[in-house]
């Protein structure tokens, strides 16, 4: 409780720190143009600049060339994503705190940057640029502030990860890339020396103030852990983080469960070729039989048929359990045919994206997540239900949208998404990342409509994305609303803010808020949050939609509605918070 209390003031801390950050910064800028104008060490910058003009070379400058676009907006933004997005990929450890870390550092250095230029006017040095001069003070340099919290929160995290020579040779390699961009900077005649000076302090200290209310938390609750072995079901491999039952609790234990098991009747397995293999299959087999399962009858999806002929196979009465193997679509194939009967649905998520399994906690392991819900309770959770031009009216458990996301989803690469998985996703969103805005009007519940405009809309019935991402923090499976983000960042820094905001949300001991419609914008506007039992929303020209991760029609209407506990589904019980602890590897362990 010491410790949570103690991280708790840690992050409020940072709300005063980063203030003070902004008044130094923005002092600063304010005595070296005004008072210290003109004065030493000030005098002999221009003769700094242009002792480096007048040195310039072929190979020097190409490398100059190179730094800098290396810390261009562009680059850092891309390079932030794709770091955020290995992060979040990497096995077995949680790393949601230091994904965090790194994109609250470089969204935070881009925010203090862009307010001190507002108030702090510095005229470039007057030699020839070999860049275009943005319309921003020359104080501080953005290029080295946003190098400094990029590649030294990167060197920060090797730092803490790393040991021996590995450690020095690649934090120092890191750390070096700052210096090297703000000599590039220099050598372009882009930046005095006070400037580049003020891009490394302000990166360093916002790399000071987010690491001290991120990471030393993080360290300490390690130092403590207990090192015991790790809990398995009926040997199989137990994959859920600490974080993951508080989450699991949080969700599961609140939602009644049936009154009534499974009985032992027909199960009908809905396989979905690529993604569940021989191997695959051959364990669900097991897992079933273990179960009590023996009456199992096999269908292969198909692009044409989704669900495997489902809808015919279960007019036999004796038909009481569904197994979906495949991914967010194959699972909602079988959840529209078995919406509102008293079929069980049980998840084997083995598919690219398997959101709805991760929302509600199963484990990444295919077999295991069945061993555990099949070893839990059934429950009732509601779906939603969506309809537009050239739609046929369907019905959907994760998510639907509306703009770059289903553009991303659209245009994910089959060939990376067999080799990476949904990390495919990540590098289609990059390349939409500057598509026009949407103007959109929504209506919700029948209320009076609301004009907005948006790069994306989400819909959701539950909200958390990969790597444990709330989108959408207050959505819940069995609260009879669906709740929707409209994303509609402005610029560079408008997306590492959108993006620093979703990251903090996914800290662990973050209180979640209450849903309330609308909930009005946060993020200095670039997410706004509602929620309704339906959702209206036009569009003044057709948009790219997607259902549960698969791209449909484009179009300029879309009509949500939620239904629910339209669906019964299979959950593992929910662990008490007081029995979680983490072992060693980040298993679930109990205590005692």
């Amino acid at each position: 409780m010491r410790n949570e209390r103690g991280a708790a003031a840690r992050r409020g801390g940072v709300l005063l720190l980063f203030p003070v950050q902004l008044a130094l910064m923005t002092g600063l800028g304010l005595l070296i143009t005004v008072p210290l104008a003109g004065r030493w060490p000030l005098s002999a910058e221009d003769g700094v600049n242009r002792a480096l003009a007048e040195r310039r070379g072929a190979p020097t400058t190409e490398l100059s060339e190179w730094l800098s676009l290396l810390a261009s907006t562009q680059s850092v933004i891309a390079l932030t994503l794709l770091c955020v997005a290995a992060l979040l990929l990497l096995p077995r450890v949680a790393w949601r705190r230091e994904a965090a870390f790194l994109a609250l550092s470089v969204a935070a250095q881009s925010a203090v940057f862009l307010l001190v230029t507002l108030v702090v006017e510095r005229s470039r040095p007057d030699v020839p640029h070999l860049d275009p001069a943005p319309p921003t003070s020359s104080f501080p340099s953005g290029h080295v502030g946003a190098a400094t919290a990029l590649f030294g929160g990167l060197a920060t995290l090797a730092a803490t990860r790393l040991h021996g020579v590995r450690r020095v040779l690649v934090v120092g390699a890191l750390a070096l890339i700052p210096v090297a961009v703000a000599v590039s900077r220099l050598y372009r005649g882009m930046h005095h020396p006070s400037d580049v000076l003020g891009g490394l302090l302000n990166g360093a200290c916002t790399l000071f103030v987010v690491g001290y209310a991120l990471l030393l938390p993080a360290h300490a609750r390690r130092d403590g852990v207990p090192r015991s072995g790790a809990l398995s079901r009926a040997g199989l491999p137990a994959t859920r983080t600490p974080d993951d039952a508080d989450i699991a609790a949080d969700i599961d234990a609140d939602i009644d469960a049936d009154p009534e098991g499974l009985g032992a009747g027909r199960v009908i397995v809905v396989r979905h070729p690529l993604s569940c293999d021989d191997e695959l299959a051959e364990r669900v087999r097991s897992v079933l039989r273990h179960r009590g399962h023996a009456d199992q009858v096999w269908t292969p999806t198909s692009a044409e048929d989704a669900c495997g002929g489902l809808a015919a196979r279960i007019t036999d009465t004796a038909t009481t359990l569904v197994v979906a193997c495949g991914g967010d679509g194959t699972v909602r194939a079988c959840a529209e045919v078995l919406a509102g009967t008293d079929i069980a649905l049980a998840v084997v998520p083995c598919g690219t994206g398997n959101l709805l399994a991760r929302n509600l906690r199963l484990p990444a392991d295919p077999a295991a997540a069945l061993d555990a819900a099949l070893s839990g309770r059934t429950t009732r959770i509601d779906m939603g239900r969506l309809s537009g031009d050239g739609l046929e009216p369907a019905r959907f458990t994760v998510m639907a949208g509306a703009g770059l996301d289903a553009a991303m989803v659209r245009d994910a690469s089959e060939r990376l998404k067999e080799r990476v998985g949904w990390a495919a996703y990540v590098v289609s969103a990059v390349g939409h990342l500057r598509d026009p805005r949407m103007r959109l009007s929504i209506r919700l519940d029948g209320g009076a409509v609301l004009e907005r405009r948006a790069r994306m809309v989400v819909i959701g019935n539950v909200g958390t994305l990969q790597g444990g991402l709330p989108l959408l923090p207050d959505a819940r499976p069995d609260s009879g609303r669906l709740d929707m983000v409209l994303l509609d960042p402005r610029g560079a820094a408008g997306w590492l803010v959108a993006a620093g905001h979703v990251l903090s949300r996914a800290l662990p001991g973050r209180p979640s808020g209450t849903a309330a419609a609308p909930t009005g914008p946060v993020a200095g506007g670039a997410l706004e949050y509602f929620d309704a039992t339906r959702i209206d929303i036009r569009f003044t020209r057709p948009q790219p939609r997607e259902l549960d991760g698969d791209a449909v029609a484009s179009g300029t209407h879309l009509t949500a509605e939620v239904e629910p506990g339209a669906l019964r589904l299979c959950l593992p019980t929910p662990q008490p918070r007081a029995a979680a602890s983490v072992s060693e590897g980040g298993a679930v362990t109990t205590a005692g």
